[in-house]
Order: C-alpha cells, then sequence, then structure tokens
C-alpha cells in the first residue's frame, strides 16, 4: 500500500545541483523526459569516479537525473547512460539500484525516528487504532510481517474514520519489525502511526517517494 499526502517542501539546492539547473532543465536520462525533481534521483561522479546517488541533492559536481524508479535506474545501469550523459567513463556499480533503495530506506527510517522524537509517533494496536478513529494519525506503517488479521482491523478502522467524515489516512508496509523497533527505539513494534504534525510532512514525503520507487 503507498503513502499519500506529500508535503512540499523548498530545499537548499547544493552548488552542482544550482549549477545544472541554470544550464538545462532536469530531465530523464533513461526516458529523456522533463519531470519535476520529486519525481527524479539526482546522480554524480564520486572524486575517484564513481556513480553514486545524491538523494539530498547537495553533492559537488556536475549531475544527471533518472527517474525515481528502480526500474529506471537499472536500465540506466545496464546501457551505461551516466557516462553518456556526464560525458566521460565512470565506474558504475551493478548494486547501484540497491545502493539506492538502501538509502532512500536509510532516509524515511531516519525520519521516523525524528518524527518519535517530536513526540509525533504512537505504536501499538491500541494506540493506533485509537489515532485512526479520533482522526490524528496521517500515516500508518504496518511491519512486512504485521499478521493480516491485525492490518484488515486497522484497515477497517481507517474506513469507518472516513466514511464518518474524517480523513483519508494512508497506510504502507515496507519496515521489518526490527527495522522499526531501532527506528522508534521499542520492541517488536508491528504497528506505528505518525501523527499530524511539522515533523510528520517530511516522513511522508520520504516514504512515498521510497513507495515509488520501488514500485515503479
Amino acid at each position: 500500500m503507498g503513502a499519500t499526502g506529500v508535503v512540499n517542501r523548498k530545499t537548499r539546492k547544493g552548488a552542482g545541483e544550482a549549477d545544472e539547473a541554470a544550464m538545462n532543465p532536469r530531465s530523464c536520462i533513461v526516458t529523456r523526459e522533463p519531470l519535476e525533481p520529486e519525481k527524479l534521483i539526482r546522480f554524480v561522479a564520486s572524486p575517484d569516479g564513481v556513480i553514486v546517488p545524491d538523494i539530498r541533492h547537495n553533492l559537488p559536481g556536475r549531475g544527471c537525473w533518472v527517474t525515481a524508479a528502480r526500474s529506471k535506474v537499472e536500465q540506466a545501469v545496464q546501457k551505461r547512460l551516466f557516462n553518456r550523459a556526464l560525458k566521460g567513463e565512470f565506474e558504475i556499480p551493478l548494486t547501484l539500484a540497491s545502493d539506492t533503495d538502501m538509502l532512500l530506506e536509510r532516509a524515511a527510517l531516519g525520519a521516523l525516528g525524528m518524527a518519535r522524537k517530536a513526540g509525533l509517533v504512537v505504536t501499538g494496536f491500541s494506540k493506533v487504532d485509537h489515532a485512526i478513529r479520533n482522526g490524528s494519525a496521517e500515516l500508518v506503517f504496518h511491519a512486512v510481517d504485521a499478521a493480516e488479521d491485525g492490518i484488515r482491523k486497522l484497515r477497517q478502522a481507517a474506513t469507518a474514520t472516513r466514511e464518518l467524515g474524517g480523513p483519508e489516512i494512508a497506510a504502507t508496509r515496507i519496515f521489518t519489525s526490527s527495522q522499526m523497533d531501532l527506528a522508534l527505539g521499542g520492541h517488536n513494534v508491528i504497528h506505528a502511526a505518525a501523527l499530524d504534525g511539522g515533523a510528520t510532512g517530511k516522513l511522508v514525503e520520504l516514504t512515498r517517494f521510497l513507495v515509488r520507487y520501488r514500485e515503479s
């Protein structure tokens, strides 16, 4: 299930990104389609000549852009399109799509931890159910290893909330229980809800980006 409700935020551009934005519109090197920055991932050549993802858009040097989809990154690797885009011969890791996934996942987990520190995350079935029913939940996380029965009951709670005129509450299932334990400082976290608030906007944005990357 994908996450919805992304909050658009302005971010400061790194020097390399600002330079290339002034020179060229952002277009995917695979599809040649111009897209908004939030639908693209930037890649740069490291000082030792290796292509690396720049998910924060702050690494120096000239970069190129790929649609934020694992399949598109894999195509760019297979066709060695980074060399043509950056006009040189570079080392293109065969694991680049997986490396990018790992960095995006780490960023989303970090945002989940920040939301917890801000007091904007509740865990446990009962607390998540309550947050859904009172409309304070903005995004629900189910562990990959969560039981289907618990997910079904919380989905029913979200449906009931919506039918009573409450908000549409998104849910996603992209982290294991162990990952959620580490991010949230808990033990055997199966269900969690991010509540409406400042830090949650970034969490929703990064979660949705990761989901889109994996599913596209």
